[in-house]
């Protein structure tokens, strides 16, 4: 029986894609706009890209989120995954309750909730331990204690898919636990693994209330600079770092897409050829 598309669904389906990517695809175009006004086209022109590499401001605020994004989305990773190991491989255990809370409170409390609570933290391991300054360090450690969350959600639903027969088999034929979940379960999981930590990089890229609460004098990153720039008025050389963000994360995304479709047929193939 031939299947008919209805012209109301394709409309609202057309609607959204527009509604999503026409704001992106404006960016990138006026990011190639002469005129200094945003809402003024002035021809064609490469300047503003030109003068995106004599802009110290953003190119260290770039930098500085490219950095805290790392290094926050591959501790969060690690740490997710420890626990997402506690909670499916261990049934009981005392804390369970507590650590299934703390996983899922930075899923629902509210971004400035955090970054207040965070920073009264920061102020009063200051004032007993003289550390952590504010800047770098704060940005990172608040980055990791709500990336972490979504990282344990994620390589959780993983886990708990996964067929621990083929791990107990390792274990058979002589396999010690850590080296039979390193060989089996973590090849398995690794979808699950790049996923969260692609998550957890966007979310501390894209962060912007908690890291104003939590971070210091010359500690300002990407999302923080833009913010305040806006303010005063888009500047075109934004636009053309945004464009470049854009595509460099649809790169990212493309590609991870790639792998994870050949790892997936690989073991496609393993299995109906073992």
């Amino acid at each position: 029986m031939e299947k008919r598309h209805s012209p109301l669904l394709l409309s609202i389906l057309c609607l959204g894609i527009a509604l999503l990517y026409v704001p992106i695809l404006t960016l990138i175009a006026y990011s190639f706009n002469a005129s200094p006004l945003v809402n003024v086209w002035g021809g064609f022109s490469t300047m503003w890209y030109a003068e995106l590499i004599h802009n110290r401001q953003l190119l260290g605020a770039a930098l500085l989120s490219l950095e805290v994004a790392v290094t926050a989305s591959t501790v969060a990773v690690v740490l997710g995954t420890l626990a997402a190991i506690a909670l499916v491989r261990f049934a009981r255990f005392p804390g369970r309750l507590l650590l299934t809370g703390m996983v899922n409170a930075p899923l629902v409390m509210p971004e400035i909730i955090t970054g207040i609570t965070q920073l009264l933290l920061f102020v009063s391991m200051l004032q007993m331990f003289s550390w952590p300054h504010r800047g770098f360090t704060t940005i990172v450690l608040s980055h990791v204690a709500f990336c972490t969350a979504y990282a344990t959600i994620t390589v959780q639903s993983r886990l708990q898919s996964a067929d621990r027969s083929l791990e107990e088999a390792a274990m058979d034929l002589g396999s010690g636990p850590a080296r039979a979940f390193i060989e089996i379960t973590l090849p398995i999981i690794a979808p699950a693994l790049l996923s969260s930590w692609l998550l957890s990089f966007t979310l501390s890229l894209d962060d912007l209330v908690i890291s104003s609460f939590v971070s210091g004098p010359g500690a300002s990153t990407l999302p923080m600079v833009i913010y305040s720039k806006v303010k005063l008025g888009v500047s075109p050389d934004i636009n053309a770092l945004a464009s470049l963000i854009i595509i460099g994360v649809g790169v990212c995304v493309i590609a991870a897409g790639y792998l994870m479709r050949r790892a997936q047929r690989q073991r496609e193939l393993e299995t109906k050829f073992p």
